[in-house]
């Protein structure tokens, strides 16, 4: 089978070498890493040109290298998902794995979430992610951002930060969304290829590693994005889970708080039952304190908690309305 692997890129001159160098390490290698640019203002064209034996899409179609490394094209203004689409139309694979600048793939990821094709009836491919970060709070980030090992189960569903699939299988579903921003495009083309009954497999050696947000601000963005994306794309039934969807989710957090918000007004009138609403926001603290520390089992980590359930909290909530009103 051939093996494309490929890549949209914009404006990652800090991740985009590293990322890179762990693809043209891997034990397996592909026949070809086809990367998109959507524009990129910084040095990450400069950046990628640089690699021995990449060349420009327009350069491969001329025939003046027969098996470029990487084949790169930039199409300025392509949204993420548009980038997406254009890298396997231009890809010659008819396996196609992909993954994200900002990631640094294991030296046998490739190896491993190739190795279910070789069973003629899987179509897809999901792969895991690491999530890294020095810092006690980046570590406890990871379990709102993302999936932990113990939550690997038959109902994950693959992020394109590790993922591949067939061509076929890309065709079928009718590649990634386009028409939209940047965001929430492999929730999409997974539920599409629930809907339309592909089979997946689940490699859980497949990994690759995602580092976490600097800093809390950060980390509020990439959680509204989330949130909002999730909105627009209008997905409330999750295909394998019913109503445990993303959208779900964030209407019950924002009608938490409205709840929460409602007993506090109605509380401040009976001064004497003030007391029973603080122990609600204890419980509540207590609750997030205890989710990080049974993933790490560790305090210094699972302080943290509390301090990121409320930013994820109003992330979502501001995300989830941003959706809605459609800004």
């Amino acid at each position: 089978m051939n093996i494309s692997i490929c890549i949209t890129t914009f404006n990652e001159e800090g991740s985009i070498g590293a990322l890179l160098d762990s693809l043209l390490a891997q034990t397996k290698k592909a026949d070809e890493i086809v990367i998109v640019d959507g524009g990129s203002t910084d040095k990450t064209v400069e950046i990628i040109n640089h690699y021995p034996g990449c060349i420009s899409y327009a350069e491969s179609m001329a025939g003046r290298q027969k098996k470029p490394v990487i084949k790169f094209l930039i199409s300025k203004g392509a949204t993420r998902s548009e980038g997406r689409n254009l890298s396997i139309e231009i890809a010659k694979g008819d396996i196609i794995a992909t993954t994200d600048a900002g990631c640094i793939a294991h030296k046998d990821w490739l190896k491993n979430i190739t190795e279910p094709f070789k069973e003629p009836r899987v179509d897809i491919s999901s792969g895991f992610y690491s999530m890294t970060g020095s810092h006690p709070v980046n570590k406890a980030m990871s379990v709102f951002l993302g999936v932990t090992p113990r939550h690997f189960d038959i109902n994950f569903l693959p992020s394109t930060r590790s993922m591949a699939f067939r061509r076929s299988a890309w065709e079928e579903v009718g590649g990634f969304p386009e028409g939209r921003e940047n965001s929430a495009e492999d929730t999409d083309f997974n539920y599409k290829a629930v809907k339309f009954g592909l089979k997946y497999a689940r490699v859980k050696s497949a990994v690759v590693e995602w580092g976490m947000p600097e800093s809390l601000n950060d980390f509020f963005q990439k959680i509204k994005a989330y949130a909002k994306w999730d909105v627009r794309y209008g997905i409330w039934w999750h295909p394998l889970q019913g109503l445990a969807s993303h959208n779900i989710h964030s209407l019950l957090i924002v009608v938490r708080y409205l709840v929460s918000l409602g007993l506090f007004i109605f509380c401040l009138s009976h001064p004497p039952l003030l007391v029973y609403w603080f122990i609600g926001l204890l419980v509540y603290l207590s609750w997030a304190y205890r989710k990080i520390y049974l993933e790490f089992g560790d305090w210094r980590i699972a302080i943290w908690g509390p301090v990121l359930q409320i930013t994820c909290d109003f992330a979502v909530m501001s995300g989830f309305i941003s959706g809605i009103l459609g800004r």
